[in-house]
């Protein structure tokens, strides 16, 4: 077998992790709010992004707690984590968001299109004929967030 290695750091000179934010200090009117977290253990923290999608709202980030630049660092007992919390939430959107089905995608180094760097993997409520990969992002209001937040974070405490 091969021996497997972590890729080198792509993060530029003075890079402040925004996932490494979420379980420490908020920034006023930046970024994911502590309020935006939906389920949380020891490994993963899962949140409502705060880049949102004009037709798939609420879409949300599932990220290890220790910082991890991508799947090439990733322990195994982490990526299984992350994958239970996006089972989760996906039980969770279809539950609540009534949506028609769900996405994920995670992206790994600049030719992958990673732009944020530390391991996160998308959970995206998904609808008939919603062009999620024909649209942009954008920056969310945090008490619009909030709303969804509640809903997720509600299903998961009646159903874990």
């Amino acid at each position: 077998m091969r021996k497997m290695t972590a890729s080198f750091s792509h993060k530029p000179e003075g890079y402040e992790c925004p996932f490494c934010r979420v379980s420490g200090i908020e920034r006023p009117n930046q970024g994911t709010k502590q309020r935006d977290i939906i389920y949380q253990n020891e490994k993963v923290t899962a949140f409502i992004s705060s880049k949102w999608w004009p037709n798939n709202k609420g879409h949300v980030l599932v990220v290890p707690n220790q910082h991890f630049e991508n799947i090439f660092e990733l322990p195994a007992d982490y990526a299984v984590e992350i994958h239970r919390a996006a089972q989760l939430t996906a039980f969770a959107m279809k539950s609540t968001y009534g949506c028609d089905g769900i996405s994920t995608r995670q992206h790994n180094e600049p030719a992958g299109n990673q732009d944020v760097w530390h391991y996160h993997l998308h959970v995206y409520p998904r609808y008939v004929n919603d062009q999620l990969y024909l649209t942009k992002g954008s920056q969310s209001d945090p008490d619009e967030r909030s709303f969804y937040a509640d809903k997720l974070r509600s299903w998961i405490k009646e159903n874990i």
